[in-house]
């Protein structure tokens, strides 16, 4: 090692300024030692926390490891090879943090504690009680990593205060320094500043004594007191400059001391390390790499199959991301017991007011569920048993359909997201709500069933020349009898069905208007008394009229129509009703009234007596019924616009008696209608026709036994068609 400057003893007493500048310079290394010492303990502390920290650490990793067996892993098959490793693991885990304890205990002990020593015994303080309580500390913590228990080094407070040495003997003062048996150079510092301090003061004081007037009793004392100071400040330096002297060793040691004790702690744990893993780990290790790489060559093989099943995926045409792609003829299977998917359904959050929510609806039996999105399961939103369920319009959206409950209460509404899921969610709510699932093979069942649908509706494609036929024939005969008017001539030349109606038209399986709104319609203002009031009151246009005759019949469907010159029009939404229907499984309709009068057509709903729809007679332009199926019967009915212009529409029924009784009342109205301009036309009119005992017009003899003038007969609202 090289030799070190040293602060030269012989020149303490003389306390030269050439000394006292070699001194600054050494004093200026003792404060650069001092705060690198700092920083290096701090740096040293830090590795002492992670060594602690890390045994901590492998302490909770072991428990961790071990909690993986009481895990309730809802995919956890198979995981009993993976257990049994974590087990193996938090063996070897709780081995390795008992080496990390031990080293961490060798850090405490071999590389803080040094450093701590020397910062205070040689650099901030005397070596007294805090030196020792820094010791102590640093014992426990290492005691303490034995047992587990972490410790965390702090640092004291700045040095001890300290009393000023003003006024001391130099006896007292020799005592204390021997009985101090080393010093730090902070405190040496602030006691050579105090003993040159003093000694100044009585130097000044000795030069202050008079030359004339000599006082050998001050002068003694004077001179005393300035040995004493000078004695005081020698001694004072004399430690100083030994204490910086040997400062010059000690760094060096203080520097290389803590190192060599963190090398082998670092060595002995290294050591005992592969001493209890080399053998005892290979063969294990090997193992579970090898259980390892094949987990990751089955999930490599994983992932190309998922890549390939993307590319496949994403091959699609983009039909698949298009909502309504094939709006004009749709792949519809129209054999559906089963049926899922998103739709919206409407809520009703005020009077007027509604929103449309997005949910997942799926049927499972005679049930439709609906779970919302995140819901471990799905409610029940509805029974389809015998339900019905048909094609809406609805706040003027596309693709929406209602479910009626067996009892024609209106249930939900519902919105598709193209015509093909539209069609489909009809399909299946009408198979099931036929109870189609119950049978030993439904789909089977369901197939059957449509396709006796689809033969039922075929014969009706030749439905106009069959009635052309029919009707020619029937005109010849009719010309030469009176019965001609009950029903209308045909022309000989037969229109095309798009001549007649628009391809495409709608059609509407259910009455206009509610029962209530066609209540407040005909009542008006006039107040009337529920409990008194009969069924002539209700309906006071049945007073003066000459004809009121009264029919079962049911809704079949509604259509807009472009001409009225012909009833082939009437034969032609027949078919397209009776198609619509047997294609869509709509096989449920609304019975009512018919009451035929002298002045209107009114359809009255049986059980409350109320008017569902009223037409008046003149209205009425065209008016048939079916050939072969006696008991269908339709009209058209003209109904002007507020534009000026006019509307023609055609309504067909089904009716429990023959239709041509209905036409045959139909056309007598007209004729009432048309003399009651002429008196003697009425006269010979009512002379023709026998009448009742109460002024009314029997239509037919055979009425009674078909029941349809019997309004009060207790019948169902609603009937299989």
């Amino acid at each position: 090692m090289p030799a070190v400057d040293k602060l030269l003893l012989e020149e303490a007493l003389q306390d030269s300024p050439q000394t006292r500048s070699l001194l600054s310079v050494f004093e200026e290394d003792a404060g650069t030692l001092t705060d690198y010492t700092n920083q290096l303990l701090q740096a040293m502390q830090r590795v002492f926390g992670a060594q602690n920290e890390m045994c901590l650490a492998t302490q909770q990793l072991s428990k961790q490891l071990l909690a993986y067996e009481k895990q309730n892993f809802a995919l956890g098959k198979g995981d009993e090879e993976v257990i049994s490793t974590l087990h193996y693991f938090s063996e070897v885990v709780d081995k390795l943090n008992v080496l990390h304890t031990e080293l961490a205990k060798q850090l405490a002990d071999a590389m803080v504690l040094p450093i701590v020593q020397f910062r205070e015994k040689d650099l901030t303080g005397s070596k007294g009680g805090r030196e020792r309580r820094e010791k102590c500390k640093w014992e426990r913590a290492a005691a303490g990593l034995r047992c587990g228990v972490r410790t965390v080094s702090r640092e004291g407070s700045a040095g001890e205060t300290r009393k000023s040495t003003a006024g001391e003997s130099p006896a007292s003062f020799d005592k204390r320094e021997q009985n101090t048996t080393d010093t730090k150079v902070s405190t040496l510092k602030e006691l050579f500043g105090l003993a040159s301090s003093e000694h100044d003061l009585s130097m000044a004081k000795y030069s202050r004594l008079p030359k004339k007037k000599e006082n050998e009793k001050v002068k003694t004392e004077v001179v005393k007191e300035v040995a004493a100071a000078r004695r005081k400040q020698h001694l004072a330096s004399l430690q100083y400059y030994s204490a910086l002297n040997a400062l010059q060793y000690r760094k060096r040691m203080a520097m290389m001391e803590p190192m060599i004790g963190f090398a082998h702690g670092q060595i002995n744990f290294f050591k005992k390390g592969a001493e209890m893993f080399s053998k005892s780990m290979d063969s294990f290790l090997s193992s579970v790499a090898d259980m390892v790489q094949s987990i990751e060559v089955e999930l490599e093989a994983e992932a190309e199959k998922t890549r390939i099943s993307q590319q496949e995926l994403l091959s699609v045409d983009d039909s698949v991301y298009t909502p309504d792609f094939d709006v004009a003829a749709p792949q519809v299977n129209r054999n559906l017991i089963q049926k899922a998917g998103y739709l919206n359904l409407r809520n009703k959050t005020g009077l007027v007011t509604t929103t449309w929510e997005r949910l997942y609806f799926f049927t499972q039996g005679g049930n439709l569920m609906c779970q919302p999105r995140g819901a471990v399961a799905g409610g029940l939103i509805q029974d389809l048993d015998n339900c019905s369920v048909m094609a809406v319009d609805c706040e003027d959206r596309r693709y929406c359909f209602q479910i009626t409950t067996p009892s024609g209460k209106p249930g939900i509404i519902l919105q598709a997201e193209s015509r093909k899921e539209n069609e489909e969610w009809i399909c299946a709510i009408n198979n099931i709500s036929r109870q189609i699932y119950l049978t030993d093979n439904p789909e089977a069942v369901a197939i059957k069933l449509n396709q006796k649908a689809l033969q039922a509706v075929t014969p009706f494609t030749s439905f106009g020349k069959k009635q052309e036929s029919s009707c020619l024939s029937q005109n010849l005969k009719n010309s030469e009898t009176e019965n001609d008017k009950i029903v209308p001539k045909a022309t000989v030349s037969i229109p095309e069905a798009e001549e007649l109606i628009a391809p495409g038209t709608p059609i509407q399986f259910d009455i206009v208007l509610p029962a209530t709104e066609f209540l407040d319609q005909n009542r008006g203002s006039r107040r009337i008394n529920p409990f008194g009031e009969t069924e002539d009151e209700s309906f006071p246009e049945a007073e003066d009229s000459l004809l009121q005759q009264m029919f079962i019949v049911r809704f079949l469907g509604s259509m807009a129509v472009k001409t009225d010159s012909t009833t082939e029009v009437i034969y032609e939404a027949m078919r397209q009703v009776l198609a619509a229907r047997a294609i869509h499984n709509i096989f449920r309709m609304t019975e009512s009234h018919l009451m035929v009068t002298s002045q209107t057509l009114r359809l009255i709903d049986p059980q409350t007596q109320v008017s569902r729809a009223n037409f008046e007679l003149t209205s009425v332009t065209q008016f048939a019924a079916h050939q072969e199926n006696k008991r269908l019967v339709g009209f058209v009915i003209r109904i002007p616009e507020s534009t000026g212009e006019e509307s023609l529409s055609t309504y067909i029924f089904e009716s429990n008696s023959e239709g041509e009784k209905i036409c045959y009342a139909i056309n007598l109205g007209k004729e009432i209608i048309e003399v009651q301009k002429d008196p003697e036309a009425l006269a010979q009119l009512m002379l023709s026709i026998p009448l009742t005992n109460d002024g009314k017009y029997v239509l037919l003899n055979d009425q009674s036994d078909d029941n349809d003038g019997n309004p009060s007969e207790n019948r169902s609202a609603e009937s299989e068609a």
